[in-house]
């Protein structure tokens, strides 16, 4: 295996991890799998949408990724990861429900408790053909809203999913970064791009200086989208 290169800027979204895992929870944490378990599901947790987040026991198996580091085969990763899920469980880090024959793993936070207590209640129900959400390379359009514009909100976020279905990943990312360039950072105004570029063709691309073209969206086609 080639040793690591390190970090650099394009590695892509970084994952939060909360203070108190490093100031109450890593003192405690003594055997190497659970620690692989616990960081995996922040990243896997924190790359899914909506508030209803989990992991099921084939998250876990079937992420390429993590798996291989917990044995060369299956009958020691399976062993392995059911060792360190209970070593999480009992550490207070990840919470466990049954869902049928299914396993259902939440984070121990204000929101994986929420959503415990809403399955329990039966007020939602998992979805049949669950996988963890993972972005590759190019963040997804929550994170890049996350990023660049503010939380989602649930109208938002259903927003975000309607041009992620209409608009090619590369318009999006564009039109975040245009809105970014000209300090023009609201949905409105990136849609207003998106729905331009549509209707008008990709190709018309502005060659003037940042400051014209704020005066010009401020006066003319995108006025009505600039928070002044």
């Amino acid at each position: 295996m080639s040793p690591f290169s390190g970090f650099n800027a394009s590695t892509g979204k970084n994952t939060p991890i909360p203070a108190a895992f490093f100031t109450d929870l890593l003192p405690q944490v003594t055997d190497l799998d659970e620690l692989r378990v616990i960081l995996w599901a922040f990243r896997s947790l924190d790359q899914q949408q909506g508030d209803l987040r989990y992991l099921t026991l084939e998250d876990f198996l079937e992420a390429e990724e993590f798996i291989p580091s917990l044995g060369k085969n299956e009958k020691d990763q399976k062993a392995r990861l059911a060792k360190a899920l209970e070593g999480s469980e009992r550490l207070g880090v990840l919470l466990k429900a049954e869902n049928g024959e299914q396993m259902l793993y939440f984070l121990n936070s204000p929101r994986g408790r929420a959503a415990l207590e809403a399955l329990s209640q039966g007020a939602w129900k998992p979805e049949a053909h669950h996988a963890a959400a993972f972005t590759t390379g190019r963040p997804n359009i929550f994170a890049l809203y996350e990023q660049n514009i503010g939380p989602l909100t649930p109208l938002i976020a259903d927003a975000l999913r309607d041009a992620e279905g209409q608009y090619p990943a590369d318009w999006i990312n564009d039109a975040f970064r245009i809105s970014v360039t000209r300090n023009a950072r609201s949905w409105k105004y990136i849609e207003a791009i998106l729905r331009n570029w549509k209707e008008k063709g990709r190709d018309e691309r502005d060659q003037r200086s940042t400051q014209e073209d704020r005066k010009l969206d401020s006066e003319g086609q995108y006025g009505d989208y600039i928070l002044h």
